[in-house]
C-alpha cells in the first residue's frame, strides 16, 4: 500500500508543480529533489509491499515510507494554503493585516522548507536500508492497462449470479414459507460466507413465494440498528402509498401500524443479518404472533443459531451446507472461465489448469464466498504459470493457520497497488450500506487515488474510475448492480466478510478510522494516537450533545464522513471548530444533519477541499465563503428542503460535478450564475426558473445534463440548441417540462425538434399535447418517457411501440382520453417497465403475441373503465411484477386466486409477483 501512497504523492506534487508554479518560490528546489527521491524509491515498493506480511521489519519500513510520503504532501499543501491566504490579503485595505499575512507567509515558507529538508534526509536513510532488507526493484508489467481497457463497458459478466447446489433445499424452504400451517419464522443461520443472504434472496424472489404473499419487505439489521428507522423502512415497503404518513409517526404508532398491516394481509418480512437478540426484543411487538397473524411470516438470517432460537424457539431452523467438491469446482469454473455473450461453444480448459483449480478450490472448504473470490482472482490470470503462483501463495497464506478466510486476504494481497486504496475506501461507509457508484468515483478522484496516466483518449476520469470498480467486481471483492438501461454501475456494496477484511486492512495500513458515538460514548479514546489517520468516519448520536473530539486530531485528515442520524443544531459549534482545524481536508461528506440553518462559514477555509456533499441533510442556507473553494471538483447540494445559495458557484473554475437541490433560490434573488465552469461534466437539477439557460453555452465539457423547464417554453429553444450541438461532449441528457400545452403549430414543431435530439435519453412532459409526432420524429436514443395530462385522442402506443430503445413508459393522468389501446407484434422491443395510471376513458386493451418481449414490470392504477386485462399478457413470459392498484372490484375479482381462480387469472398465471391493492 505504500506504493499507492507514494504514487499519489508524486501525482500531487507533479500537478501542483505544473498548475501552481507561482506558489513555489522558496521551496521549489527542495520539492523537486524529494520528488526525484520518491520516484527512485517507488520501483522498490512493489517488492516491499509483497513481503511485509512475512517480515515485520519490512512491514515497519513500508509504514515509515508511507508516513513520510503523507508528511511531504501535508507540508506542501499547508504551504500552498498559506500562499493563497497571503495573496487574498493583498487586496485588503488594512495595512496591518497585509503585514501580518506577509510575516506569516515568510514563517510558513521557512518552516515548510525546513520540514521538507528533514523528510528528505529521512527518505535518504530509508533508501540506504533497502540493501539491508534485500528489497529489489520491480517494474510494473504493461498488460494490466490493456486488460483494464478490455473491461470498459462490458460489465454483464461481472455481475452474473451463479447459484450452484442447494436447489432441492430451496424447494423445501419455499414449501415451508407457503404453508400457512407452519410456524411464522423461518431462520437461516450459519457462518459468514455460507450464502445465507443469497438463499434468502432466492426465496424472496421465488415465483411461488411472490404469489403466496401480498406484501414484501427486506431490511438489514446488522450490528448497529435503529428501531424507528427499521420499522419505517419495513412499513414503507409494505404500504408505499402511506410513505409521508409513516415518516411522521411516533414509535408507538409505528409498532401498531406495522402489526396491523401484517394482520390485514399476508406479508413476508426479511430480517437480514441479525446479530443479537436485542434487536428482535425491540421489534417483536410490531410482529403478530401465530394466533393473530393472517399468514404473515418472517424470514431471518443470522450467523448465530442462538439468535435464531431466541426469536422463535419453535421456528424452523435451516443451516446451509457447504458445497461438495464437484459443486465447488462447478462454481469456480463458471466464474473463472465465463462465457462471452453469444458464444454457445463448449469451453475447453487446460487439464493441468483444471487439476490446479480443483486443488485450490478444495482449500475453500465448500464456502461459496471463498470460491467466488478465488475465481475472481483466477480470472485475472491467463497462464498455467500464473495459476501455479496463485496456488503457492494460497498455500503460504493457509500455512499461517488462520483458516479459509485467508483466501479472501490473498485476494487483497494480489491486487495491483492502484486498486488497494480503492478497496480500502469502502471502510469509510456503514455496514450494509449501498454506495452510489457515481459518488464513489468522485470520492476516489477527490483524493487523487486514480492517476491521470490511466486515462485513454476520449475518456473522462469518471470512466477510468468505473473501470477500477469493474476490476474489483470481477475479482468478486465488491458486489455491484448494473443500470438496466443506461449501462455502467448503479451502486455497490461489500459482503460482510469482505467488509471485515477491508476494515482490518484499513486499520493495519492506518488508512481510516471509525469513531462511533452510537456504540461508545468514549469512542474518541480509540481514535487519538501518536500516528493520526488521514481519513475518519464519525457516527453521531442524536442523544449526545457534546462530542469531545480534540480539534488537533483533525489536522491531517484528507476525508471526513459524518453520519449525523438526524442530529440537529447541537453539533454545529463542534463542527465549526473541527472545520477550522481540518486545513488539508479533500472530502467532506455530511449526511443526515436535520433542522440546521447555515452551513458554518469556516467551510471557506478548507482551501484544498475537492468534494463537498450535503446529501440527505436539511441545511437551509449556504455561506458565501464557499466561493473560496477554488479546488472543488464535486459539489453535492441535493438536500431535502428549500436551500438558499449564494451566487458564487461560478467562481469554482475546477468544478466538474454539480448536483443542485430540487428546490432552491439564490441569496440575491437573481438567476444562479454557472458561466465560467468550463470543466463541468455533470449538471443535475438545472432549472431554467432559477438558472440562466445561456450559461450552458460555456459548459463545453458537460457529459450529463438533467434539466427542468416550468410554466413557459421560452427557454426550450436554447435547451434544444445545446443538446443538439455536435461540438460539445454531451453524452446523455434528461429533460422535464411542465407547461400548459403543446398545441399550436409552432409548439408542435418545437416538440418534434426536441424529440429528434440524439442525445436525449429521458423526457417527461406534463401538459396537453394536441397530437403526438410520428415515430420517425423521435430520436433512437430515447430510453425513458413519461407523459402526464396530455389528453391525446389517438392511441399513443401506435407511435411509441416503434421506438427501438424505449425501456420505460409512463402514461399518467388522462394522457390518453380514448377508449381502445393496441400493442402490436414486435412493438416495444426493449420495454422493461410500463405504468398506466389514471386513463379515465380507457376500456379495452389488446396485446398481440410478440409485443413487449422484455417487459418485467407492469402497473395499472385508477383506470376505472378498463374492463379486463388483455389475453396477450400470457405471451409475455418475462413479466415478473404486476401491480393493480385502485381498480374497480369486478376487475380485481377476475384476477384473484383464492379458493378458486378468477376468470382472468390464466392470463397472468406465469407472473411471480402479483399485487392487488
Amino acid at each position: 500500500m505504500a506504493e499507492a501512497v507514494v504514487s499519489i504523492t508524486l501525482e500531487t506534487l507533479r500537478s501542483i508543480l505544473v498548475e501552481e508554479a507561482k506558489f513555489y518560490y522558496g521551496v521549489r528546489s527542495e520539492v523537486e529533489s524529494i520528488q526525484q527521491e520518491l520516484q527512485r524509491m517507488r520501483s522498490f515498493l512493489k517488492d516491499a509491499d509483497s513481503r511485509q506480511d512475512a517480515e515485520e521489519r519490512v512491514s515497519n519500513w513500508v509504514a515509515e515510507v508511507r508516513e513520510a510520503a503523507y508528511d511531504i504532501e501535508d507540508n506542501v499543501l499547508v504551504f500552498i494554503a498559506a500562499k493563497i491566504a497571503s495573496r487574498r490579503s493583498r487586496n485588503s485595505r488594512n495595512v496591518f493585516k497585509k503585514m501580518d499575512c506577509f510575516f506569516k507567509e515568510m514563517v510558513t515558507t521557512y518552516r515548510v522548507g525546513s520540514k521538507i529538508s528533514d523528510i528528505k534526509s529521512k527518505i535518504a536513510g530509508l533508501t540506504v536500508s533497502l540493501q539491508t532488507y534485500g528489497i529489489k526493484s520491480i517494474s510494473e508489467p504493461g498488460e494490466r492497462n490493456a486488460r483494464l481497457r478490455d473491461l470498459r463497458r462490458s460489465y454483464s459478466h461481472v455481475v452474473e449470479e451463479d447459484f450452484v447446489g442447494l436447489e432441492e433445499d430451496i424447494k423445501v424452504l419455499v414449501e415451508h414459507l407457503a404453508d400457512e400451517q407452519n410456524d411464522r419464522v423461518l431462520s437461516i443461520y450459519g457462518m459468514g460466507g455460507l450464502g445465507k443472504t443469497t438463499i434468502a434472496r432466492k426465496l424472496y424472489s421465488h415465483r411461488d413465494v411472490r404469489r403466496h404473499f401480498d406484501g414484501f419487505a427486506w431490511t438489514c439489521i446488522s450490528q448497529q440498528w435503529d428501531k424507528k428507522d427499521l420499522m419505517q423502512g419495513i412499513l414503507i415497503k409494505l404500504i408505499p402509498e402511506e410513505r409521508d404518513k409513516i415518516l411522521g409517526m411516533r414509535d408507538d404508532e409505528l409498532v401498531k401500524e406495522l402489526h396491523d398491516v401484517q394482520v390485514k394481509k399476508k406479508c413476508l418480512v426479511v430480517l437480514d443479518d441479525v446479530w443479537s437478540g436485542e434487536a428482535w426484543e425491540s421489534l417483536k411487538h410490531a410482529f403478530p404472533n401465530t394466533r393473530t397473524g393472517e399468514g404473515s411470516k418472517i424470514l431471518l438470517t443470522t450467523r448465530n443459531r442462538e439468535v435464531a432460537s431466541f426469536v422463535n424457539p419453535s421456528g424452523f431452523l435451516y443451516e446451509p451446507r457447504v458445497l461438495s467438491t464437484e459443486e465447488s469446482w462447478e462454481l469456480l469454473r463458471k466464474k473463472a472461465f465465463p462465457r462471452r455473450p453469444n458464444d454457445a461453444s463448449e469451453f475447453k480448459i487446460d487439464p493441468e489448469m483444471e487439476n490446479l483449480g480443483k486443488e485450490m478450490v478444495g482449500k475453500c472448504r465448500g464456502l461459496p464466498l471463498a470460491i467466488l473470490v478465488l475465481s475472481g482472482l483466477l480470472i485475472t490470470k491467463h497462464t498455467l504459470r500464473d495459476w501455479h503462483n496463485v496456488s503457492e501463495n494460497i498455500n503460504w497464506y493457509l500455512a499461517k493457520g488462520r483458516g479459509v478466510t485467508d483466501v479472501l486476504a490473498f485476494s487483497y494481497h494480489d491486487l495491483p497497488y492502484q486498486f488497494k486504496q480503492c478497496f480500502l475506501y469502502f471502510a469509510n461507509f456503514p455496514e450494509d450500506f449501498e454506495i452510489e457508484a457515481e459518488k464513489l468515483y468522485q470520492f476516489w478522484l477527490a483524493e487523487g487515488i486514480i492517476s491521470q496516466d490511466e486515462r485513454a483518449e476520449e475518456e473522462t476520469m469518471m470512466d477510468v474510475a468505473e473501470r477500477y470498480l469493474a476490476e474489483l467486481a470481477q475479482r468478486c471483492m465488491v458486489q455491484v448492480n448494473v443500470k438496466e438501461t443506461a449501462g455502467g454501475f448503479k451502486n455497490c456494496r461489500l459482503h460482510d466478510l469482505m467488509r471485515d477484511l477491508c476494515i482490518s486492512k484499513a486499520k493495519e495500513e492506518n488508512f481510516t478510522k471509525v469513531i462511533d458515538f452510537r456504540r461508545e460514548r468514549k469512542a474518541m479514546e480509540s481514535y487519538v494516537s501518536s500516528n493520526p489517520t488521514r481519513r475518519v468516519s464519525v457516527y453521531l448520536d442524536p442523544k449526545v450533545t457534546n462530542y469531545p473530539v480534540p480539534c488537533c486530531e483533525y489536522r491531517k485528515i484528507r476525508s471526513g464522513f459524518f453520519y449525523a442520524n438526524d442530529c440537529r443544531e447541537d453539533c454545529l459549534p463542534h463542527m465549526k471548530a473541527h472545520l477550522s482545524s481540518s486545513k488539508l481536508l479533500r472530502v467532506l461528506d455530511l449526511q443526515g444533519f436535520h433542522g440546521l440553518d447555515e452551513l458554518p462559514r469556516a467551510i471557506g477555509d478548507l482551501i484544498h477541499l475537492r468534494h463537498l456533499s450535503l446529501s440527505y441533510s436539511q441545511f437551509k442556507k449556504l455561506p458565501s465563503s464557499i466561493g473560496k473553494l477554488i479546488y472543488l471538483q464535486t459539489l453535492d447540494l441535493e438536500v431535502d428542503n428549500l436551500l438558499e445559495i449564494p451566487n458564487v458557484i461560478w467562481k469554482m473554475e475546477r468544478l466538474k460535478h454539480l448536483y443542485l437541490p430540487g428546490n432552491f433560490l439564490t441569496e440575491d434573488g437573481t438567476k444562479l450564475r454557472l458561466d465560467g465552469l468550463s470543466d463541468l461534466e455533470t449538471l443535475v437539477n438545472f432549472n431554467t426558473s432559477v438558472c440562466d439557460v445561456k450559461d450552458l453555452d460555456g459548459l463545453t465539457n458537460l457529459r450529463k445534463l438533467r434539466a427542468a423547464i416550468k410554466d413557459k417554453l421560452d427557454d426550450l429553444p436554447n435547451i434544444i440548441k445545446y443538446i443538439s450541438f455536435t461540438q460539445n461532449h454531451l453524452r446523455r441528457s434528461s429533460l422535464s417540462i411542465s407547461c400548459p400545452k403543446f398545441c399550436s403549430d409552432a409548439e408542435l414543431i418545437l416538440l418534434r425538434t426536441l424529440l429528434g435530439c440524439h442525445r436525449l435519453y429521458k423526457l417527461s412532459i406534463r401538459g396537453r399535447i394536441a397530437k403526438l409526432p410520428e415515430h420517425y420524429h423521435f430520436s433512437s436514443s430515447i430510453a425513458k418517457i413519461a407523459f402526464k395530462a396530455s389528453a391525446l385522442g389517438e392511441d399513443p402506443m401506435a407511435t411509441l411501440e416503434k421506438l427501438p430503445k424505449l425501456s420505460s413508459l409512463i402514461l399518467y393522468d388522462s394522457t390518453y382520453v380514448g377508449e381502445d389501446m393496441v400493442c402490436l407484434t414486435k412493438g416495444f422491443p426493449r420495454l422493461l417497465y410500463l405504468k398506466l395510471w389514471g386513463l379515465s376513458n380507457w376500456k379495452t386493451w389488446r396485446i398481440e403475441e410478440g409485443a413487449m418481449p422484455k417487459l418485467t414490470r407492469l402497473v395499472i392504477a385508477h383506470c376505472d373503465k378498463l374492463e379486463m386485462l388483455p389475453d396477450g399478457l400470457k405471451f409475455i413470459t418475462t413479466l415478473q411484477k404486476l401491480n393493480v392498484r385502485s381498480m374497480p372490484g369486478d376487475f380485481k375479482y377476475r384476477l384473484r386466486k383464492a379458493d378458486r381462480e378468477g376468470e382472468d387469472f390464466y392470463k397472468v398465471r406465469h407472473v411471480p409477483d402479483i399485487k392487488l391493492d
